[in-house]
């Protein structure tokens, strides 16, 4: 796997960088920190969905430039999946690196972050969209110079009191939320797939819940 990365990016010796076709490409990255203290966190639901992915379909992180990343397929499409290294605030690093880096525009890119304005249990898939005060997404709209990319927002709710909003997002889901975590978890994976393989449009019709 570490030498198919090298390949992409033109390190691997006498090898130059791989000139394949990238329409059917696309870079999936999570948000989240790393370290085991936030492994289970709502903050990092974007690394959760790319460990479920990576196990589904085989694949296995290695480390690479600012992010833990891996390659899977499925029906005719190559998912580069993403976890930044470079802890929440930085993620615009992983995410402008990447995508020159494999050449790909920023609507072939899906972002998975999680959003304390949506109900828990709930997604939302948008074409584009503010920050919302998530300091993931705003270094990434800083690196990118705007905010006109896929991103897959998952609802984990405002259960938290005025001033406690970093301790919330950086606490486990509840035992109620477990119970449902892992379907909404392998959702959030389906509309992954379904993003590179019928399209933004298509995929927010299907997936986008009220």
């Amino acid at each position: 796997m570490l030498q198919t990365i090298k390949r992409w990016f033109g390190l691997a010796k006498n090898q130059p960088a791989n000139p394949e076709d990238t329409t059917m490409k696309y870079l999936i990255v999570g948000l989240g920190n790393i370290g085991p203290e936030y492994a289970e966190t709502r903050h990092n639901i974007g690394f959760m969905v790319l460990d479920y992915l990576a196990q589904k379909f085989d694949g296995k992180f290695d480390v690479s430039r600012h992010a833990f990343v891996t390659e899977i397929k499925s029906k005719g499409r190559t998912f580069v999946l993403v976890k930044p290294t470079t802890y929440m605030n930085l993620s615009g690093k992983a995410v402008g690196h990447y995508l020159n880096s494999l050449k790909l525009s920023p609507e072939q890119m899906l972002i998975i972050t999680d959003d304390i304005a949506i109900p828990f249990g709930k997604l939302r898939i948008r074409m584009k969209g503010s920050a919302g005060g998530h300091n993931g997404l705003k270094h990434i709209e800083q690196t990118l110079g705007h905010n006109n990319y896929p991103r897959l927002r998952f609802g984990v709710g405002d259960d938290f009191s005025k001033g406690k909003q970093v301790d919330y997002v950086l606490s486990t889901f509840s035992d109620d939320e477990k119970a449902e975590l892992q379907t909404l978890i392998e959702k959030s994976a389906d509309a992954v797939i379904s993003f590179g393989t019928i399209g933004l449009e298509r995929t927010m019709n299907q997936f986008n819940t009220k």
